[in-house]
């Protein structure tokens, strides 16, 4: 019994130190977005008057988005940039009638005296980076704009960005994903969250600090000489994002991001929306530290920089380590007196979620424009902190499949998220298309992990042992939570 015992803290143990790690690097990247944040703000470069402005392709790569293709057309068209001086590339792969609404707009632009043209393929090879990649063919910008079909983009985007390209150095320009329809439900707050640390703590830190940034495959600019220097997109990952940003930036270029220029998009509204788009995500990122880890570390980089890109990289592998510790805790708490362990040494690791918290605090708090910190939005965030922490908990199982299938070199289908026009209250995604149609395996899956961190409560409860009682709590609401809504939003 005791063997058991210390293979299971063993394992608990090993989990626990990578999550740490992970959170204490979140931390440095904190320290760099504060210390950033402390100098004095340079002025954003413009174009002088009556200066000529350089040609951009804009690239709207589409598949099946019935729901927001026009909108996303519409606001491209109104960029405040000369009319001559832009093309729009309309790459609709899709396989419904998205491509005649798509055609319908374009011939309309067209006779507005748009440059605007609709690419259509028919075998989608390639995905997402197949249809970049081929529309590459007959980009004649210098600059290349993307933009997928959930976003809606400021007039000004252009003229905001492509300023930035006077550094030669210069290869991208990613600017600051902002969310029209956070307020929609408690599953759209829980995303937002999440990315606003993304954009302001991960990316700005990472600038600050002299890391590896990353183009999020939407809202950004291309110089065209960048993506040919640094190989092409390509579709061995489901993040060709990701992917090419790294062989750019090996390849001496630079990514400028805009922390203060928000590009609005629309958050998935629906449950099993978010759980494709984690699993493209979670995948593409394992796919993508599995091609380019080696190449990283056999590169000038310096060892800093070469240990934040691997954290960068290796960040969705912190899913499948929840998912270990979650599951081994249980039998933990029936073993630990069979061994002489002092459980109060996991206080220790209490540093990585005090870090974690700091991080959520000032990403979701100090950076959010027309939030003032004080007493109301702190305990704000101190109720809603824990639902957030519970849901992340409950999407690990579903997100250590998509990791382990990435590093395996298990192939998918870039499958995308669904996106319904979702604004305001009023909106509703219920009985629309593209809700899925059948309960994945995984969800019921998910169900039994909820009762068996039940069992933990209770078990606990018996023994009088409360070492983990909080975190089986959660991991059972979390766990629950993902189930009940992947049934819930399930077309029937």
């Amino acid at each position: 019994m005791s063997t058991v015992a210390y293979i299971i803290l063993a394992i608990y143990s090993f989990a626990l130190i990578y999550i740490t790690v992970y959170c204490i690097l979140q931390f440095h990247l904190l320290f760099y977005y504060k210390k950033h944040h402390a100098k004095r703000k340079e002025l954003p470069p413009t174009f002088k008057e009556n200066e000529v402005v350089p040609f951009v392709t804009i690239q709207l790569p589409i598949f099946n988005e019935l729901y927001v293709v026009e909108r996303l057309i519409d606001n491209i068209t109104q960029f405040d940039y000369p009319k001559d001086r832009f093309e729009i590339h309309v790459l609709d792969d899709s396989t419904d009638n998205t491509v005649a609404i798509s055609q319908k707009k374009v011939d309309e632009y067209k006779a507005k005296g748009f440059n605007i043209e609709l690419m259509h393929r028919v075998d989608r090879s390639g995905y997402k980076a197949g249809a970049l990649k081929e529309g590459m063919k007959k980009a004649k910008g210098k600059f290349i704009a993307i933009f997928d079909a959930d976003f809606l983009p400021r007039p000004d985007f252009l003229k905001s960005t492509i300023p930035y390209f006077k550094d030669k150095s210069v290869g991208v320009v990613q600017t600051k994903w902002e969310h029209i329809n956070q307020d929609y439900s408690l599953l759209t707050r829980l995303q937002a969250m999440q990315l606003n640390v993304h954009f302001t703590v991960e990316q700005q830190g990472r600038k600050a600090g002299n890391y590896m940034l990353q183009f999020n495959g939407t809202a950004g600019v291309w110089r065209t000489e960048t993506i040919e220097d640094a190989g092409g997109w390509e579709a061995d990952t489901l993040t060709e994002d990701l992917d090419l940003s790294y062989r750019a930036q090996l390849k001496g270029w630079k990514i400028a991001y805009l922390e203060n220029f928000g590009s609005p998009a629309e958050l998935p509204a629906e449950m099993n929306g978010l759980k494709s788009q984690q699993f493209r995500w979670m995948k593409g990122g394992a796919e993508t530290a599995r091609k380019m880890l080696p190449t990283v570390w056999s590169s000038k980089l310096s060892f800093s920089q070469k240990l934040h890109a691997t954290g960068h990289l290796l960040a969705s592998s912190v899913f499948l380590f929840v998912f270990i510790a979650g599951v081994f805790s249980v039998p933990l708490v029936f073993t630990l007196d069979s061994i002489s362990f002092n459980s109060n040494i996991f206080a220790v690791f209490l540093v990585g979620w005090l870090s974690l918290i700091l991080v959520y605090y000032v990403a979701n708090i100090e950076a959010a424009p027309g939030i003032k910190p004080d007493a109301k939005t702190l305990f704000k965030f101190i109720f809603i902190f824990p639902i957030f922490l519970a849901l992340s908990m409950g999407l690990s199982l579903h997100n250590t499949i998509a990791v382990l299938q990435g590093y395996i070199g298990k192939k998918s289908p870039f499958i995308r998220t669904p996106k319904f026009n979702i604004k305001n209250l009023k909106d509703s995604f219920q009985k629309q298309q593209y809700l899925a149609k059948k309960i994945p395996w995984t969800t019921f899956l998910e169900g039994l992990l909820s009762l068996y961190f039940l069992g933990a409560v209770i078990g606990a409860l018996y023994l009088q042992n409360n070492t983990f009682i909080i975190f089986h709590f959660l991991l059972m609401m979390g766990y629950g939570t993902i189930c009940f809504y992947s049934i819930r939003h399930v077309k029937v």
